[in-house]
């Protein structure tokens, strides 16, 4: 058995893409409230890749967008699903500013020595499945009304768009408030609670990264079931079940970080060359 020696660069890596993004989405909304001119400058809705998803029936149907979405929001949708036939859940691991909030919400639980509310694995599974019901409940509700109905509820919007701070108004908007804190309270205790449970672009890719061309792979082989990559994936994932890692994987590699045996667990193609029985010599890890 080889223990790993070498320090790796990965968690800083992804933290630096998590806040690089999300420092664009806060100044891109800053700008847009305090622009001089109504619309002079795009809302985060114009970066939302949901939102191509959202108004692709009314584009293909009628030939316009819903209010609220734009050119944008189909060429972002149709780059995150390149993506995540190519890498997975990277979106969500490295891009997504709402999942880098709840990391941070982790991250600070765990410096204040709060425990984590564990979930059981069956309960977990059941709620995974939320995600799908939220994605089918969205897009109907699209469909049928013909506006971007989510936008009043989404938490990533009301927090990310920086309404509650520019222009506060509970009468009007106390929904959007009230599933916000919600969620960032559910977030703080359980980690991903969102992605794990609730978000419809998560769903959405739960499913395409299942035909992902790279994942996280495991060789049964080196496997010492030491379980360490189960307690440090952020979304429950059982990965020292897995050969390989596909639906709800966010792709933070943490669990290929922590695993003590060099390339057990690593990245590595949806399909291998003819003859390969365990991980590359030289894996991600």
């Amino acid at each position: 058995m080889t223990k790993r020696k070498d320090k790796s660069w990965t968690p800083l890596l992804q933290r630096l893409s998590q806040l690089a993004f999300g420092v664009f989405i806060l100044v891109a909304s800053i700008r847009h409230a305090l622009a001089s001119t109504d619309g002079a400058l795009p809302s985060t809705d114009a970066y939302c890749p949901f939102g191509g998803l959202e108004t692709l029936w009314k584009l293909a149907t009628q030939g316009t967008f819903i209010s609220k979405t734009h050119p944008s929001n189909i060429v972002l949708a149709l780059g995150l699903l390149v993506g995540t036939v190519l890498v997975g859940g990277a979106f969500c691991g490295w891009v997504c500013p709402f999942g880098g909030l709840q990391d941070l919400l982790t991250w600070v639980r765990q410096r204040l020595h709060l425990p984590e509310l564990k979930v059981p694995a069956r309960v977990d599974r059941v709620l995974g499945f939320g995600r799908y019901v939220v994605l089918g409940g969205i897009l109907y509700a699209t469909v049928q009304t013909g506006k971007m109905w989510f936008a009043d509820y989404d938490p990533y919007r009301t927090i990310f768009s920086l309404g509650w701070l520019f222009e506060f108004n509970w009468a009007e908007a106390w929904p959007a408030y009230v599933v916000s804190l919600a969620v960032i309270v559910g977030a703080f205790f359980v980690p991903r609670l969102w992605c794990r449970y609730l978000c419809p672009l998560g769903g959405v890719i739960s499913l395409v990264q299942r035909v992902s061309l790279f994942r996280i792979r495991r060789t049964p082989a080196t496997c010492i079931h030491c379980k360490k990559c189960d307690k440090v994936c952020p979304v429950g994932i059982q990965v020292s079940q897995k050969k390989s890692v596909t639906a709800g994987c966010i792709s933070c590699l943490k669990c290929v970080e922590t695993c003590p045996v060099k390339d057990t667990l690593y990245v590595g193609l949806i399909v291998e060359p003819a003859g390969t029985t365990s991980a590359p010599k030289e894996g991600i890890a």
